[in-house]
């Protein structure tokens, strides 16, 4: 709620100075209001990152959560990295762009569901209007024309975001096996999305694996090197994912 207000209370000030910006040059008084309001909107909108800098998700599962994530930091290294490596050896990566637009256009009920639940009517729009152009003039969702030709971007939201955007906070911060960081919002989150997927009503669990997998596989040859930049720079690796993880997702909820 307290976001909602501060939206809002946004929305006015800006308001106000379109309405003021037009009789800037009628008296010098008039400039002096334009340029207050200006000053107050961008201290509102420091204020804002500054919150978002400042928070701070609380880690109660810390133990279990660094197991985890030296797990996961292991079987990047030894299993999912080599794979991918091997796979973009094989796979040129216009074809793997092809398969990553597959993918991401089967998920977009999603964003269409989600976009609904936030009242972003618009992004929602878009959503359906980009799945029915990629599903068809773009060969079931291997090319994405819905960009390139008609110029309408992805708008990605999620249940995660969706609770986020009611006013429910993070939760905790935990660390899954095998899928990676998340919080006990966002592992809600992730569950609920799950029912939205096409691929999570396969029948032959090995085939609904086999497609998860592919898309992991897939992704990640297409990222090769981003996470070892962070832990690279990192002197704790995993406070630098969890920040960064937290960090991205607030942004993300309050865009």
């Amino acid at each position: 709620m307290v976001q909602r207000k501060r939206a809002v209370t946004l929305a006015v000030l800006l308001l106000l100075q379109l309405l003021l910006y037009p009789m800037a040059d009628v008296s010098a008084g008039d400039t002096g209001k334009s340029e207050s309001l200006k000053t107050d909107t961008a201290e509102q909108q420091a204020l804002e990152e500054t919150d978002q800098d400042d928070l701070v998700v609380p880690d109660p599962l810390e133990p279990f959560n660094r197991l985890a994530f030296e797990f996961n930091d292991r079987l990047y290294f030894w299993i999912l990295k080599p794979v991918a490596r091997l796979y973009s050896y094989v796979m040129p990566e216009d074809l793997r762009m092809l398969v990553d637009n597959f993918f991401r256009n089967s998920t977009a009920p999603v964003r269409i569901v989600n976009n609904i639940l936030q009242g972003k009517l618009e992004g929602a729009g878009v959503e359906l209007a980009r799945f029915g152009i990629n599903s068809t003039i773009g060969l079931a969702g291997l090319a994405d024309p819905a960009k390139k030709d008609f110029h309408l971007e992805e708008k990605d939201e999620d249940f995660g975001q969706t609770l986020g955007y009611f006013g429910i906070g993070h939760g905790f911060y935990i660390v899954w096996p095998v899928i990676g960081p998340l919080t006990f919002r966002d592992s809600i989150g992730r569950i609920a999305d799950a029912f939205l997927d096409p691929f999570f009503y396969l029948e032959d669990d090995w085939l609904r694996i086999s497609v998860w997998g592919a898309d992991e596989i897939n992704s990640a040859s297409l990222h090769i090197g981003d996470y070892e930049s962070i832990k690279k720079s990192a002197l704790d690796p995993y406070i630098s994912i969890q920040d960064a993880y937290i960090q991205t997702r607030e942004r993300e909820v309050n865009r």
